[in-house]
């Protein structure tokens, strides 16, 4: 910004014709203004004012630049009003994909609230379990669960998102209750699989006394939708694990209960990812900041009534 400083500067001298004035007007020393000038001077390799003890006049040199400065200060000067006001007026599109449950339950609510807050924002949103390649599909922000792979995108933490395992009452009737991770290795229970290309969910950590340890799981019943995990445990089918925030209404009403509870999973970090350029876009910075906010209230509303209801340990 130095040399657009020094542009105002010779600007201000040529049009107040004194450089104590526009040091006044700059609310600098005179000092200041004199050494901006010799910058400028020493950088174009002219002259641009003739000196005299009443006024200081533009050389020919002078004169030009002062129409080129003129035009550079206005330039600047409307983007910097045409981005502050689309830091206050927001605009355009922005895709957004999450995973189908947090989607549906944290995220998605959010959008109206967003969309009546920015009205001039369009939020694209895609919800999938699957491993979305960011750059490769265009999105802007990609919410995702656990630990992303190392890459060019940026991650914002959003927050530490409990599990649970837990089966349906007729299910646990049939099969018994399992108390520990070893009870469900062995084919010993039905474990119902989050599938899709690329995952891992074949293996199910769970916090030991020792530490977390992992569990090979198997099961006959498979799908890339968590919903639909959700829908068979219900059911009866197996034993689900899941965010807890997802089953929590069906932990409360009894429909689903916990197992495995003194060896819970561990918690999973629910984060943001960006590249690193689009969070330089206000209305980007502004959703991510308003759905990261909206989650954590939503999330801790959800824990108090657990706590409350004394369905959590």
């Amino acid at each position: 910004m130095s040399y657009v400083n020094n542009l105002k500067v010779f600007v201000r001298v040529v049009e107040l014709g004194s450089m104590s004035a526009a040091a006044r007007d700059r609310r600098v020393s005179p000092a200041v203004v004199s050494s901006r000038i010799g910058e400028l001077e020493k950088h174009l390799g002219v002259r641009l004012f003739n000196r005299t003890t009443r006024k200081l006049q533009p050389t020919e040199h002078g004169a030009i630049f002062y129409k080129g400065a003129v035009k550079i200060l206005d330039t600047i000067e409307e983007a910097e009003a045409a981005v502050a006001d689309v830091a206050r007026n927001p605009r355009g599109s922005i895709f957004v994909a999450a995973p189908l449950g947090i989607g549906r339950r944290l995220i998605a609510p959010l959008i109206p609230e967003f969309k009546a807050a920015y009205p001039e924002v369009d939020v694209r949103l895609r919800l999938s379990d699957r491993k979305l390649d960011v750059m490769g599909e265009g999105l802007d922000i990609a919410f995702v669960l656990g630990t992303p792979p190392d890459s060019a995108l940026r991650m914002r933490p959003v927050f530490d998102c409990a599990r649970v395992l837990c089966a349906a009452p007729s299910y646990l009737a049939e099969h018994g209750m399992p108390e520990s991770g070893r009870d469900l290795v062995g084919g010993h229970h039905k474990c119902l699989l989050l599938r899709f290309p690329g995952a891992n969910e074949f293996q199910w950590s769970l916090d030991e006394p020792d530490g977390p340890v992992r569990y090979e799981i198997s099961g006959p019943f498979e799908s890339d939708d968590g919903d639909v995990l959700t829908d068979w445990a219900l059911a009866g089918c197996g034993v689900v694990n899941k965010p807890l925030f997802e089953v929590i209404e069906h932990l409360r009403s009894g429909a689903l209960v916990e197992v495995c509870a003194a060896t819970p999973p561990p918690p999973v970090q629910l984060a943001c990812l960006y590249p690193h350029k689009r969070l330089q876009d206000p209305k980007i910075r502004l959703f991510i900041d308003f759905v990261t906010q909206g989650c954590k209230v939503a999330l801790d509303a959800l824990l108090a009534e657990t706590a409350d209801a004394g369905t959590r340990r």
